[in-house]
């Protein structure tokens, strides 16, 4: 591991550093810093499909449930050249498709001299690297897209219409006391931006079910959401205070009031999925084979098949059977 300083105010926030792994030399004080940029990238992802590359770790936010940023420090990038120069080496390790990854992936780029963005990146990845077949971004604050990003969404097919969002709630009051950075509107018009550039795209969030203060009406309004933003696949965590963040310190709501909430979010999710998966029947798909007989859309749903091949296999997607769908296999 790359030599780290940490500089914490208190116990929690040393605990803190300690569970994410960046304690290799800590010094005690008034304030937090962490000198890393993104962890070492990975040699080889073996028996995978897909590789992930890492480029951006920590976080310039402090959303009030969050403790990563006391682990991980501020936000620090990779520089765009050693970035370009690991995704050149992994398309020509034979992998169909590099997922960019990071702490807050959408702040990329804003300590590194220039200020790239994000969406500046991508496009250089895909114009240097034009042996890359598929590249794909994982979670994202849809209100920090660049329009160099929407550029990439229009523009370039290599870039995969599946976009993963750090929602957390439906609800403003709510949004606000997370200190959050977007509204609920902001989702909705992200998705429908994205749509309008690219029809196929899909979409999926993050939700925290149960924040403290959080009423029914408010926890109704995560639940329309998911409607109204066409959302599809739900990653959905009940709350749990983390000790030292200022959620931990708000009034608490009944855990089985958390738990209930989850779970009916959790169901909202799999009925959103469930259409999903319903409106891809008949259609014709590329996918990238994770193993024989299962691959995945450039959308990222879960297609079984008969048959061998890959990396690609060309499919028509016949049914949905046993929750995912099923496909033929085409010439």
């Amino acid at each position: 591991m790359p030599e780290v300083d940490l500089v914490l105010g208190n116990r929690e926030k040393l605990e803190a550093a300690s569970y994410f792994g960046a304690t290799e030399r800590v010094v005690v004080n008034d304030i937090m810093s962490v000198r890393e940029t993104a962890s070492q990238f990975v040699e080889s992802f073996e028996g995978r499909a897909r590789a992930f590359l890492q480029i951006q770790n920590g976080c310039d936010h402090r959303c009030t449930f969050c403790i990563i940023p006391y682990g991980r420090g501020n936000s620090r990038s990779v520089g765009m050249g050693a970035v370009v120069e690991e995704a050149r080496r992994l398309a020509r390790g034979g992998y169909g498709e590099v997922v960019l990854t990071g702490v807050d992936l959408t702040s990329y780029g804003a300590d590194l001299p220039g200020r790239p963005s994000l969406g500046q990146l991508v496009r250089k990845i895909l114009k240097l690297v034009p042996e890359l077949p598929r590249l794909r971004l994982s979670s994202i604050d849809s209100i920090e897209a660049d329009d160099e990003l929407m550029t990439a969404v229009a523009e370039e097919e290599r870039l995969m219409p599946h976009f993963h969002l750090s929602a957390q709630s439906g609800d403003d009051l709510i949004l606000k006391r997370m200190k959050r950075r977007h509204a609920r509107g902001d989702t909705v018009a992200f998705c429908d931006r994205v749509r309008r550039l690219r029809p196929e795209a899909a979409f999926g969030a993050d939700f925290i079910a149960g924040f403290p203060t959080e009423t029914e009406e408010m926890f109704e309004n995560t639940m329309r959401l998911v409607d109204e933003a066409g959302l599809a696949m739900l990653h959905v965590f009940p709350f749990s205070a983390r000790k030292g963040t200022a959620a931990a310190r708000m009034p608490q709501l009944a855990r089985d009031v958390v738990r209930r909430r989850a779970s009916r979010l959790r169901a909202k999710g799999l009925e959103a999925l469930a259409r999903r998966f319903a409106s891809l029947v008949g259609t014709e798909q590329v996918l990238l084979v994770e193993e024989p007989g299962l691959g995945r859309t450039p959308c990222f749903a879960p297609v079984r098949f008969k048959g061998d091949g890959g990396p690609f296999v060309r499919v028509r997607i016949t049914a949905v059977a046993g929750g995912q769908p099923a496909a033929e296999v085409l010439p």
